[in-house]
């Protein structure tokens, strides 16, 4: 009997979380606050996106493109190297 007294205890007490957790999730006020943090970081992105000191580009012709000349390319073979090791 006193197990099934504590188990419908246990079970109450987590309805009733469950219940004002959700109450207060979907309440109202909630949302009003969770707005105005929304909007509140906006504004503050949008000062601090402002004041961001724009870098100069200095990267004008950095990269150098080296021909190829070698044309002719040979082949290795995975079995032949392996006997080329071994000798």
């Amino acid at each position: 009997m006193i197990k099934e007294i504590k188990y419908f205890i246990f079970l109450i007490i987590i309805l009733i979380f469950i219940f004002f957790s959700v109450k207060y999730y979907f309440s109202e006020d909630y949302k009003k606050k969770s707005y105005r943090s929304l909007s509140n970081l906006e504004k503050k992105i949008d000062l601090y996106s402002q004041k961001l000191p724009i870098l100069e580009d200095d990267t004008q012709k950095i990269i150098e493109y080296v021909k190829n000349t070698q044309t002719k390319k040979r082949k290795y073979y995975f079995w032949e190297l392996l006997y080329k090791n071994e000798e």
